[in-house]
This record gives C-alpha cells, sequence and structure tokens, in this order.
C-alpha cells in the first residue's frame, strides 16, 4: 500500500533539479526554458492536450478537488496537497535526478556509462517502447470518463480525478521524450497519442485492455488493482533502462502509480468488506436485493480483468524482448537484485503450455522468456492483494474465498491463445467452455446488475450501500472531509 496519500507536504528538497518551477508554463525539472526550440513544440501540443482533456477528461464538473501536485522528485519530499480547479491542474515534466555515475547493469553494454542520447541502432525499438507506454495513459482516463457521475462518495470521486490527473502526467512525461529525442518522427508520434481513443474502431488504443469500457466502480478498482499493476511493472522494467532519461522518467512515474494501486486495493477490499456484512446479516450469498454486490459476481471481475492484463504481458516466449535486454533498452523488475550474470546467454528457465488438450511445461531460454518471467512477478504480486481481501472475509466469518484464477484462463495472446483453460487450470474443449464460461466471466446481466447499484453519493462522509468506508482519510484529513466541491451542474 502506498503511504504518499497519508502524509503532508514535506521539507524543502535539497537536489540541483529537484524543486518544481511552478511560475513556467509547463512545469518542470529539466530546464526547458534552456532549450527553446523544444519549449515551443512542447507549448504548442500543450493547447491539443487541454483540448483532449476538455473532451475525453472527467465528465463531471467540479469547481476544484483536493489534489496532490507534485513539488519536487527527491527523498526529502514530492508533493503538496492543496484544492485545485481540474482545468487548472499543473500537468508537468518530471525526471528523477540523474546519477553522472550511472552504468548500464544488463546485456551486452553492461557495466558502461548509461546513455544520455539515443544510439541510431536503437532508435526505433525506443521510440516504439515509449509510444506504447505513453498510449496507455490517456487510455485510462478515457475509460473512466464518465465514472464520476457514479461515484460511491466523494473520498472515491476524489481518489479517481487523482489517477486521471496522475495519468495525463505520466503522458506529458512520455510526449516530452519524443519531441526532445526523436525529433519530427517522435513530434508525430505525440500527436498520434491524442488522436487514438480508447474504443475507437477506426483509431483503438495499441493494446487491448485500454479499449475495455469500463462500466462500473467494480470494475475500475479491479482496474486500478490488475491492469495499473501491469503499468508498475512495465516501468520497472523501463526504469533499468541504459537510456538514462527514459530510466529516470519512469522512476518517478512509479511514485505515482504507487497510489493508483492502493486506490485499486483498497476499493475491492472496501467491496468485498461490505458483501461479507450482508451476507453475514441476512444468511445468504444473493445480496443483490439488499443492495451489495454477491461474490460470485466480484470473482468474474477479478476473472476478467486479471485475465486481459496478463495479455498485456505479450507472448512469453518473445525474441523482441530478448533483444531489448541484450541491448539495454528494457531490463527485468529489480535488475540488480538479480544473482544472476545479467546477460543470459546461457540461461533456461521451464514454460508452461497446452499440448494435445493437457497442460504441459518444456524448457526454453530465458532470454526468450523475459515476458514471463516478469509476468510471473506480476502473479505473485496479485495474489497478495487476494489474499489480503480473503482475510476480510475469513474475519466476517464467510466460508467462500475469491481465487485467482490460471495463467491460462481466458488469454487472447500468447501459448494459451486459441486454447480454453478453466479458473482451476483444466484444459477443455469448446463445447465444454462455452457450457460453462457464464460461470466464470460477466455477462450482461451481471453488469447490468451492478450498474443498479451505481448509485452517485456526494454529501461529505457518507458512502453508497455496496461499498464500506475506509479506515482513514487522505493526507491526515478525516473521511468526510470536502475532498471535491462540485458545480450545482454536476449534480446529478
Amino acid at each position: 500500500m502506498s503511504t504518499d496519500e497519508r502524509t503532508g507536504p514535506a521539507p524543502a528538497p535539497t537536489g540541483p533539479l529537484s524543486r518544481i518551477d511552478y511560475s513556467e508554463r509547463i512545469p518542470n525539472n529539466v530546464d526547458l526554458a534552456g532549450d527553446r526550440r523544444l519549449q515551443r513544440a512542447l507549448e504548442g501540443w500543450q493547447p491539443k492536450f487541454l483540448d483532449w482533456w476538455k473532451q475525453l477528461g472527467p465528465a463531471l464538473p467540479t469547481k476544484d478537488v483536493y489534489l496532490r501536485t507534485a513539488i519536487a522528485v527527491g527523498r526529502d519530499g514530492w508533493a503538496h496537497f492543496a484544492h485545485v480547479p481540474m482545468e487548472q491542474y499543473r500537468w508537468g515534466i518530471f525526471l528523477a535526478e540523474r546519477d553522472p555515475d550511472r552504468v548500464v547493469t544488463f546485456g551486452k553494454h553492461k557495466g558502461e556509462p548509461a546513455w544520455q542520447e539515443v544510439p541510431g541502432e536503437h532508435r526505433a525499438a525506443l521510440l516504439r517502447l515509449i509510444v506504447v507506454q505513453g498510449d496507455t495513459e490517456p487510455a485510462s482516463v478515457e475509460q473512466q470518463r464518465v465514472l464520476g457521475n457514479t461515484a460511491p462518495s466523494i473520498y472515491d470521486l476524489r481518489n479517481l480525478f487523482q489517477v486521471n490527473v496522475e495519468e495525463g502526467r505520466h503522458l506529458w512525461a512520455m510526449v516530452y521524450l519524443l519531441h526532445a529525442y526523436f525529433g519530427r518522427e517522435g513530434r508525430e508520434e505525440a500527436e498520434q497519442l491524442l488522436k487514438r481513443n480508447s474504443g475507437d474502431l477506426d483509431a483503438p488504443r495499441i493494446l487491448g485492455a485500454f479499449n475495455e469500457a469500463t462500466t462500473d466502480w467494480l470494475q475500475f478498482f479491479m482496474f486500478t488493482y490488475f491492469t495499473d499493476r501491469d503499468g508498475k511493472y512495465q516501468l520497472g522494467t523501463l526504469k533499468e533502462s541504459a537510456f538514462d532519461p527514459l530510466a529516470r522518467t519512469c522512476q518517478f512515474m512509479l511514485k505515482e502509480e504507487a497510489h493508483h494501486m492502493f486506490v485499486g486495493v483498497t476499493g475491492v477490499q472496501r467491496t468485498v468488506e461490505r458483501t461479507a456484512q450482508l451476507m453475514a446479516a441476512h444468511r445468504t450469498k444473493d445480496i443483490l436485493a439488499y443492495g451489495g454486490i454477491p461474490l460470485d459476481i466480484i470473482q468474474k471481475y477479478l476473472n476478467f480483468q486479471y485475465s486481459v492484463s496478463m495479455d498485456l504481458f505479450g507472448s512469453e516466449q518473445s525474441t523482441n524482448a530478448g533483444n531489448y535486454y541484450s541491448a539495454g533498452l528494457k531490463g527485468r523488475w529489480m535488475e540488480t537484485r538479480r544473482k544472476d550474470d545479467h546477460v543470459l546467454i546461457d540461461a533456461t528457465r521451464q514454460m508452461t503450455y497446452v499440448d494435445g488438450g493437457e497442460l504441459r511445461t518444456r524448457t526454453v531460454p530465458l532470454l526468450s522468456a523475459l515476458n514471463l518471467d516478469l509476468r510471473d512477478e506480476y502473479a505473485a504480486d496479485c495474489a497478495a492483494g487476494v489474499k489480503r481481501w480473503n482475510q476480510v472475509l475469513e474475519a466476517a466469518g464467510v466460508t467462500e474465498r475469491l481465487i485467482l484464477p490460471h495463467e491460462g484462463f481466458n488469454r487472447k495472446v500468447g501459448a494459451y491463445a486459441g486454447h480454453h483453460v478453466s479458473p482451476a487450470g483444466e484444459v477443455l474443449d469448446d463445447e465444454a467452455w462455452h457450457a460453462r464460461v457464464d460461470g466464470w466471466l460477466p455477462g450482461d446481466a451481471d453488469r447490468a446488475a451492478v450498474a443498479s447499484l451505481m448509485v452517485p453519493e456526494y454529501e461529505y462522509g457518507r458512502f453508497a450501500g455496496w461499498i464500506a468506508p475506509p479506515r482513514t482519510g487522505i493526507n491526515d484529513q478525516p473521511v468526510e472531509f470536502d475532498y471535491v466541491h462540485l458545480l450545482e451542474e454536476g449534480l446529478v
């Protein structure tokens, strides 16, 4: 869980580039004023970003929101809390401090100084990595655009908006890299980041999970737990990159990403807590009539979001992933803590696949299975949250438990694509899958049932009946604090 939301403004940072200059039109700690050409280019992109935010950002009108805004990137502190009009939030460009002694820690360039410019031979690959990462940031804002209309509380509404503005800032971080290091091609790609839209049939987002509709707050919580957690691991691999500006950008983004996962883990936990309360009070699993989300529907949402998030890691065996690693472009999660040679030429591992209607394993080169290595780290992390949610059920005296489905369940990418695997890991034929899938994935009736409970609660300190209140508020404020001031026309 992130502790960033519980701390007040920190002492002034000491690093030479730590403090953000908010007198600038584009707040930054990258000395943007020292490169007038780059500054003008970004100032030309800024109105297009603001138009995108106005059209596809949060739909609920607000007067202001209690938001955390970065004021520094150093260890001494990096956030300030205040009520800020959403349209005046100061998106900016922040990189972690540069370590002049940093060296490449993996691949064929191991031990060499980190790169401050893009090597020509790796230009196309680095551009692709940055564009794909950048494309996910505005996509989630688009997916979550209308959720404010059904917010279960002002507290949750504030957390939604904090996630939204930080995703917008992460977009800025990627656009800076495109403009600063990739010339005309980078500027063109930055334009495209605002022209693709989530779910658009003609110009969809690059990755499938970011074209799925976020239908309700339960899915939002599942998204911030599972899909934003994928973002954590992807950023963690890019943080190891030999390309130092990318590494420093992702290092700072990870600080903000922690809050998004906090929203997810606590949001699902509070939902499960309320479900358990209603199950115990009415001695039934069917609590929809009592204003709660049945546990079996929560499980279906979990199954769906976990499986589509697993697809984001790509194929278990990938030549590209191995090439990225060897070239120094993208490392492993916690690369420097690994107890191996960080080159991996002779390393192997086991991989599970489907053959003849059964799950089998084979030995594969680790260098070609780095997507699987990262996915395993992710899956273990996801399991910790599910264990936490099950502790809530146990404490309430509920015997049912939530589970993570098998890694092959509902997969559209990689070794399991084209096969049917049950949540328990049983390989099924088409007939058996179609006979049982409605019990594993949310259907229209399930989503309609959840939607029927999505009635907004805008009174300070009050919560919709399907979710329990949090134990504490944000930044040591009480739960009933006025986190969001709505405009009258925003009330529904």
